[in-house]
């Protein structure tokens, strides 16, 4: 068992904090704007193990990364095409998961897959926290099956004593779909239908207002 420390977001120290654990292969959950996301480095093998672990996780299941910014997309991708920029540009952050060509060197208990689905979270909070850590792998902070956690005593139910740091940061609003696109060739596919439409990232895609 790990004695889980809990900070509110509205602690100083609670990003330099995760920081510094995440960079130790710790892992931390927090609030994101649908419900709360366990995290590890996403370029930590062993972190990522950590939530299949925490989480009773199939290991077969990819998990998502988060991003602050564009610029940490760079890091994880293999390329990034001109219509994926403009889509990027267009929907982050917001509700738009994007499946894309993973880069090379990423820990391979991150995806089993030649791709990775990546999403900037529309939360002023985690985007601080990502501008700092860097890219995160992140799914929700739940046993797998379990109830979506929409507040800090939600993921200490499930999952205290398994992870290193808790950043409460009051309840979210809720598990919200993101739309997930492959947008890894031209003719984008979504597989997972919500709030942004294939033909409003066609629009982008192609340069259309």
């Amino acid at each position: 068992m790990t004695d889980t420390k809990i900070l509110l977001t509205s602690d100083p120290q609670c990003i330099p904090m995760a920081k510094q654990i995440l960079e130790m292969d710790g892992v931390i959950a927090f609030p994101t704007d649908t419900i709360y996301g366990v995290a590890a480095n996403a370029f930590s093998q062993s972190g990522i193990e950590k939530i299949y672990e925490a989480k009773q996780r199939p290991d077969e299941k990819a998990l998502p990364v988060l991003i602050g910014d564009m610029a940490q997309l760079e890091h994880l991708v293999s390329e990034i095409s001109d219509h994926v920029r403009r889509i990027a540009e267009a929907f982050w952050p917001g509700a738009l998961t994007l499946i894309l060509p993973k880069a090379p060197d990423l820990p391979e208990n991150l995806s089993a897959y030649p791709t990775i689905g990546v999403r900037m979270p529309d939360l002023d909070f985690t985007l601080a926290l990502l501008r700092e850590t860097g890219p995160l792998a992140t799914t929700s902070a739940n046993i797998s099956g379990g109830p979506n956690p929409i507040s800090a005593q939600d993921v200490l139910n499930q999952l205290g004593g398994k992870i290193d740091l808790l950043l409460d940061g009051g309840p979210t609003p809720g598990p919200t779909a993101s739309t997930v696109a492959d947008v890894t060739t031209k003719e984008i596919k979504i597989l997972r239908h919500g709030p942004i439409t294939l033909s409003q990232l066609h629009s982008i895609a192609e340069g259309r207002k």
